[in-house]
């Protein structure tokens, strides 16, 4: 397992119609809400692109897992837009990885915060 302060990930995505707040789940209550890219969404690509980098350099036998995020979601992104995240090692303790993570769209920062990600066995 190799791991360093700075290390960076990148993904960026189309924000599609599943990915909006006003997706339809028959589990959540329903309510109007805005067709932009929803909070939980763009948490879910802070939190792949961190795992997709601990992934790529853990040895074998070696998984992670969410343990927090401390995320600000400022700015709406509607369906069909483009959005980049950026993860960036910020800290390593052990086997615990705090992860600097920005969204942006076409027209600048979305969202910013941190990500906490634990190595774990996966056997």
């Amino acid at each position: 397992m190799g791991f360093e302060v700075g290390m960076k990930n990148e993904w960026t995505i189309t924000v599609t119609d599943d990915l909006c707040a006003d997706a339809s789940n028959d589990q959540f209550p329903k309510l109007v809400l805005p067709h932009v890219l929803s909070t939980p969404s763009m948490i879910s690509l802070m939190e792949l692109t961190s795992a997709d980098l601990m992934a790529k350099n853990l040895d074998e036998g070696f998984g992670s897992v969410g343990m927090a995020v401390d995320i600000k979601h400022v700015k709406a992104t509607p369906a069909g837009g483009h959005v980049r995240c950026e993860s960036v090692v910020k800290e390593i303790k052990g086997k615990k990885l705090l992860f600097e993570v920005t969204c942006c769209d076409d027209e600048g920062m979305i969202g910013t915060g941190t990500h906490r990600r634990a190595i774990i066995p996966t056997k």
